[in-house]
């Protein structure tokens, strides 16, 4: 290969692109290789790929910060055994160091998740680079050499399942009567992207198909416990109009658990259609009954006194006695609602009500008819030392117990009223020191009532076990009162035992069982009540017995025959003669005791 005189050469280009990539490190390794080559040609190429070496470090913030670097032309002429000097912009051919200015480094993007949950901190006091949690604030290292590898375990261990934030919102609406649109909500939208920025939200179609969604899913979930229950499912049922003049129909099983738990669930809430006749009824209770597959395990239902109510059952009757699913022949397949006879009993006793309860409701009426009376009335609460919270409460004529609570809060601001009279020359119907008397004994005469509604009304605890010593206690607290000296409460007793004698005045055969299956009573207390209320001769106690020996007799059967052993079980009782005929004695003597042991066999 010649050598150019002129002292310029054609670099090959090949080896001044690849050349222009390597790094600043190695430019002296490459610059060595070419140590063969003539002077002038080396320092051409050697110059070239320091000018792309410092285009590169200049543009590449990862290897260089943003120092100065100093190279020194003199020792690269040394190196380069220089006879020829280099030329400068400025035609100075003498000795200089050459400063490169390194062009301010850009900032990398972030593009790991992780900083979607957490923040950079400002450099601390140890010059350390951290980071806090948007949520938690806790806070962690996050120089380069650090990763985001933390982080990004905390946001997978904090992340929250969207499905199941989607599941509680649906149960918001349905428990709270919100809007499908609740979920569109400005504020509740911020609210839910700070505490899950990773849950995508959902505008009101979506709330509404997850509704759905969620009202199938809870069903199954019901459905499949009533057909693993092994018990007999007690319903109740209403059917009422709203003011509207919409009717709807509400039907509820009561049963036990596998753990013995007491469940109340609301299995159909429907519109009900006209007409409202028994007919309709039936059709429409068998329907919901084959619909969860419960139409075999029914042993009664409960409604409440409608005249419609007769032919329903009757035709329900019908329809389940097919089927052979129902306990004695559906003898006590109807129970009549006991909290709605109480409400009718008193109802008619109300009637009767003495001239002060009405001068009570015109003093609640007056107080509450202006805000500056309601102002007044709060002030008196405050010079007797009364409580204001509990408030001033007006009866309706449809809720009985709406007049008990009216008197109640009546009789508990009675000072207060004293000194309304005083202040208010206009607050002429205070009852005087005799009339409030009056209003107490009606009170404790309703209290009796109204306790007794609430026992009978509870849904966490068994009732029917209580309705023998309730109705019994009843009719023996109207007998009382019927020989009261105030003549308003002897009234009231009158009229409430009339109507008491048309609907209990003969006791349930099948609510007499279940209190002597109640080991606190037994038989001994059915025999008691039965002498009281229907003499020492009457035959009802028997009856009562014969039932329950026959009721016994038939889930015994029952229980055999779904063991798959039913012949050979019932060849064993009949050689005693145990099990279809009952020979005298305690009825939880020793017959009962040999029922029992044979039906585990």
């Amino acid at each position: 290969m010649g050598h150019d005189t002129t002292g310029r050469h054609d670099t090959n280009p090949f080896i001044t692109v690849s050349l222009s990539r390597c790094r600043f490190s190695s430019f002296l390794v490459a610059t060595s290789l070419f140590s063969h080559w003539p002077p002038a040609l080396h320092r051409s190429v050697t110059l070239s790929v320091y000018g792309r070496i410092t285009d590169q470090i200049s543009m590449d913030s990862n290897e260089v910060d943003n120092n100065n670097f100093t190279i020194d032309s003199e020792s690269m002429e040394k190196e380069n055994d220089g006879d020829t000097q280099v030329e400068n912009t400025g035609g100075d051919t003498s000795k200089e160091k050459k400063v490169v200015q390194s062009k301010p480094s850009r900032k990398r993007k972030e593009t790991s998740k992780v900083w979607n949950v957490f923040v950079k901190l400002p450099r601390g006091k140890d010059g350390r680079l951290r980071c806090k949690c948007k949520g938690c604030s806790k806070t962690y290292l996050c120089e380069s050499i650090h990763g985001t590898g933390s982080q990004g375990d905390m946001v997978v261990t904090n992340r929250k399942d969207p499905q199941v934030v989607r599941d509680i919102i649906s149960a918001a609406i349905i428990s709270h009567d919100l809007p499908f649109k609740f979920v569109e909500w400005s504020w509740i939208r911020r609210l839910i992207e700070y505490l899950c920025d990773d849950v995508t939200l959902v505008s009101r179609n979506t709330a509404k198909a997850d509704v759905l969604r969620l009202f199938s899913r809870e069903k199954q979930k019901i459905k499949t416990m009533l057909e693993n229950t092994l018990c007999r499912i007690c319903l109740t049922s209403d059917l009422w109009t709203s003011i509207n003049t919409d009717g709807f129909l509400c039907l509820t099983a009561h049963f036990l658990d596998g753990n013995w738990i007491l469940q109340k669930k609301v299995l159909n809430f429907c519109i009900m259609l006209p007409p409202h006749d028994g007919v309709s009824l039936a059709h429409k209770i068998y329907t919901f009954l084959c619909e969860w597959g419960i139409e075999e395990k029914i042993f009664w239902i409960t409604l409440d006194n409608a005249s419609s109510n007769k032919s329903f059952f009757d035709i329900l009757k019908t329809q389940l006695n097919l089927k052979k699913a129902l306990i004695s022949d559906g003898d006590f397949l109807h129970i009549r609602c006991c909290a709605h006879i109480v409400n009718l009993i008193v109802q008619d006793g109300l009637k009767e009500i003495d001239d002060v309860v009405l001068k009570i409701r015109d003093c609640i009426r007056y107080i509450r008819g202006s805000q500056v009376r309601k102002q007044t009335f709060l002030g008196c609460c405050k010079q007797v030392s009364l409580e204001s919270k509990m408030g001033l409460k007006q009866d309706v004529p449809t809720r009985w117990n709406s007049t008990f609570l009216m008197l109640q809060s009546a009789i508990y601001y009675r000072h207060a009223w004293c000194s309304l009279e005083l202040s208010d020359n206009n607050f002429k119907h205070c009852p005087s020191p005799s009339e409030w008397e009056k209003v107490q004994k009606i009170f404790f005469f309703l209290q009796y009532f109204y306790d007794l509604t609430c026992v009978f009304s509870g849904t966490k605890y068994p009732t029917s076990n209580l309705f023998f010593p309730k109705v019994f206690s009843t009719y023996m607290f109207l007998k009382q009162n019927m020989e009261n000296s105030d003549v308003f409460l002897k009234k009231m007793a009158i009229q409430m035992y009339s109507k008491y004698h048309k609907y209990w005045g003969q006791f349930s055969v099948i609510l007499a069982i279940a209190l002597i299956l109640d080991p606190r009573y037994k038989m001994t207390f059915v025999e008691f009540a039965y002498k009281k209320v229907y003499g020492i001769d009457s035959s009802e106690v028997d009856i009562v017995r014969s039932k329950l020996l026959s009721l016994f007799n038939e889930y015994t059967f029952t229980s055999m025959s779904t063991r798959g052993s039913s012949s050979t079980s019932l060849s064993s009782f009949s050689k005693g003669g145990d099990i279809m005929t009952y020979t005298g004695g305690d009825i939880f003597g020793t017959n009962i005791m040999r029922l029992t042991i044979c039906t585990r066999v």
